[in-house]
């Protein structure tokens, strides 16, 4: 079982022999002696940090025009470094099935019936995947891994500060976001600079577990004050965009980092906490949930409209939504129609039900199979089993040798869980500000997999 195991994460598999061997790296280099003779090259990784860190810093406040404008920039980046380098693509067994995912796309928007849109999808999607290699490549630094996540960080608590300035001095609703007729039809939902509470849920996510990790990580008793009241911040603001995806995101991802520091402490404890520790944790948080939920009335009432089925109008919205976007995998159940929203809004009006209109398909798993077909959703499934396979390995090895940045590494993992939470019924990382994190976090866990093949092929040549 261990051995099958082993196959299907690429666990056995030594990406940098075979890339090494393969035509894809020719490209790899290519230009070395003119990257060697290159001054401004020489501060490639400042450069590159500048790049991202403007990417990260502007998402929330520019049009996603400029977005792309900035996407485009790293790409270009990228694409310098790798012609210019001879250290390697990096690649592993999580680039594998990145861009596995991204052929898939590739030819089912060859194949699409709306093959004008599904190339627009087809272009975001490659930015964003091209955004995904050079923060892989970049955080392979531990520098620029902490300067990054810091800078995301402290743009997040500028949007949680405007979204808290935003309930105590109230906003009009850009939508209708509350079904009027439930006892929260009143109630502000705060939206900050992105327009959306939902879509800053989402955004706040990462922020969250990323400022509980801060606290571990950051040295110095100023910067864990810090990061303490950016938790708290950024918390309170989620709290406040009453969005029940958000919610559940922000609590399966709280939890399973909870588990993940648990289990990084176990071995320094008594044999006693060993054994207990988990299961009074376990029984707290339980415990914890259950009495605010039913103290605190705005959360009872948005708690139990998830519960409530059709009753609740946004819940009957996804359903019907849910069942066009199923008619719609059923017409193309192979390689879909194609990614991207325009080629959603494309072909959605021939499925949809009168009056329940749409620009997705409110869920991401059902999202991935309307425009990849089952066979992106197996590829992107196997994706999650790989990035959280090999993540797994560099945690215990770290652990191990009680490392600080496996805080990182951790709060990349639980966020992910989190993220995938919210997006069962919920496609807000679709949008540029959400998306561009997803792939933050896949490129973190993939950086400390290519530092560990770097440290273990050079183990093994020195040998």
């Amino acid at each position: 079982m261990n051995r099958v195991w082993s196959v299907l994460t690429l666990q056995d598999a030594s990406a940098p022999g075979w890339m090494r061997a393969s035509h894809i790296n020719w490209m790899n280099g290519r230009f070395q002696l003119w990257g060697k003779g290159s001054w401004i090259l020489q501060w490639s990784d400042l450069i590159g940090l500048i790049l991202v860190g403007l990417v990260f810093g502007l998402a929330p406040f520019v049009s996603t025009t400029m977005i792309g404008i900035l996407l485009l920039c790293c790409a270009g980046f990228w694409g310098i470094l790798t012609l210019t380098n001879s250290d390697g693509l990096n690649v592993t067994p999580i680039h594998v099935f990145v861009g596995a995912y991204w052929a898939i796309a590739t030819v089912a928007t060859a194949f699409s019936d709306v093959r004008a849109q599904a190339v627009e999808g087809w272009i975001k999607l490659t930015l964003y995947l091209l955004l995904f290699l050079l923060l892989s490549r970049l955080m392979r630094s531990p520098r620029c891994r902490t300067s990054l996540i810091t800078v995301y960080l402290h743009t997040a608590t500028f949007v949680s500060i405007f979204g808290l300035r935003q309930w105590f001095f109230g906003v009009d609703a850009l939508a209708t976001w509350v079904d009027p007729e439930s006892s929260l039809a009143g109630t502000t939902r705060v939206y900050s600079y992105l327009g959306n509470p939902n879509l800053l849920a989402g955004y706040l996510i990462p922020a969250i577990i990323f400022s509980a990790a801060a606290v571990f990580a950051w040295q110095g008793w100023g910067v864990k004050l810090l990061a303490v009241v950016m938790l708290c911040v950024n918390i309170a603001c989620l709290v406040l965009t009453f969005s029940r995806g958000g919610w559940i995101g922000f609590v399966v991802a709280g939890f399973v980092f909870l588990l993940m520091m648990i289990y990084w402490i176990l071995p320094r404890l008594p044999r006693f906490w060993q054994i207990w520790l988990m299961p009074m944790v376990l029984g707290g948080t339980t415990t914890f949930l259950a009495i605010a939920v039913s103290t605190v009335q705005p959360l009872r009432d948005r708690v139990a409209s998830i519960f409530v089925g059709r009753e609740d109008s946004s819940n009957n919205f996804r359903i019907n939504v849910w069942n066009s976007v199923i008619e719609m995998i059923q017409a193309r159940p192979v390689l879909g129609i194609g990614p991207g929203n325009d080629a959603f809004n494309a072909v959605y009006p021939f499925y949809q039900e009168p009056d329940y209109t749409a620009l997705s398909a409110y869920s991401v798993y059902l999202e991935i199979a309307v425009e990849t077909g089952f066979v992106g959703l197996v590829c992107f499934l196997w994706l999650l089993l790989v990035t959280f396979t090999h993540g797994w390995i560099q945690l215990h090895k770290l652990r191990r040798l009680q490392h600080r940045d496996a805080f990182w590494l951790m709060g990349a993992i639980a966020t992910m869980v989190g993220m995938l939470s919210h997006g069962l019924v919920d496609t807000v990382w679709y949008r540029p500000q959400v998306s561009m994190l997803w792939w933050l976090m896949i490129a973190l866990v993939a950086s400390y997999v290519a530092n560990a093949q770097e440290t273990e092929t050079s183990h093994a040549t020195d040998s």
